[in-house]
């Protein structure tokens, strides 16, 4: 239960530092609503040409009689278009992130220097980043596609199939959600995404209370837009937990100015040892 509480609190608290940073939390928006468009656009074409799709897919219905092959087909034009707001659903974080790679990089590389101890980035190159993380993204797809199937076939359990199932739809969404998400920050890590599986589910209290009620909220998709980037800086805010960065992994401001301190350090007296060749004469 405090894990839970804990990954609402990130969740929060991620949202508070994009407001805290007006500049960031405009940027951060980008990604998401050049993103919103494009599935915008591309629903709008289907539904506009969803019926005449489904008159190609049926042409043995063309003889039929009024109104049954007009049912049939705007039943088939509807399944197709609600198949399209499905995968919609499921895909848009994913393309979000992945449009959004250079900008959610930098939005979370700002945390992490705000909040200090920043982890040194690997010098990957950014096509190569972009290849990681469709990479990825592709993998957490086809497990979502596999819980999605098995609780498809749930949903015609009765009682169950309408009340725990559609909860645990819910459950799976949010942690997979956080997945994606946090791969931003655990990548600047070094982290490969089997072992940030391994450690979300080992924290999963902390996962799903930070992904869950994301995902209610990404139903509304202007909720998305403006909630994106504090939803990226609360998964650094939540990957520093995860993942604290190693003593001596600090920001580069941070290394200029313990470097600094050093120089000004008075060094202790040598001990004089016997055979010690670093010995300071007339000691």
């Amino acid at each position: 239960m405090r894990d839970l509480v804990a990954g609402m609190k990130y969740l929060i608290e991620g949202q508070k530092w994009v407001g805290r940073h007006g500049r960031r939390w405009g940027f951060g928006m980008l990604p998401a609503l050049i993103a919103l468009v494009g599935y915008v656009v591309a629903l709008a074409f289907l539904g506009a040409w969803s019926v005449d799709l489904a008159a190609w897919a049926t042409p043995f219905a063309d003889h039929w009689g009024s109104p049954w092959r007009s049912l049939l087909r705007d039943a088939l034009a509807a399944i197709v278009f609600g198949g399209g707001l499905l995968f919609s659903l499921l895909t848009f974080t994913a393309v979000t992130l992945l449009v959004g790679q250079p900008f959610y990089e930098a939005l979370s590389a700002t945390v992490d220097e705000t909040e200090g101890g920043a982890p040194t980035p690997p010098d990957t190159p950014l096509w190569r980043e972009l290849l990681i993380a469709v990479r990825d993204s592709l993998a957490v797809l086809v497990r979502v596609a596999g819980f999605g199937v098995l609780l498809f076939a749930g949903g015609f359990i009765p009682v169950v199939g309408q009340t725990v199932v559609p909860a645990l739809g819910f459950l799976v969404s949010g942690f997979f959600l956080t997945v994606e998400l946090t791969a931003v920050a655990l990548q600047r890590r070094r982290v490969p995404q089997p072992e940030r599986i391994r450690l979300l589910r080992a924290r999963l209290g902390l996962a799903l209370g930070f992904g869950t009620p994301l995902v209610l909220a990404f139903l509304v998709p202007l909720v998305t837009v403006l909630a994106m980037p504090g939803a990226v800086a609360g998964a650094t805010l939540l990957a520093r937990d995860l993942v604290p960065t190693p003593s001596g992994e600090g920001s580069t401001e941070d290394a200029a100015q313990e470097a600094e301190h050093d120089a000004h350090r008075v060094p202790p007296a040598a001990k004089s040892t016997p055979g010690n060749r670093y010995t300071p004469p007339g000691a």
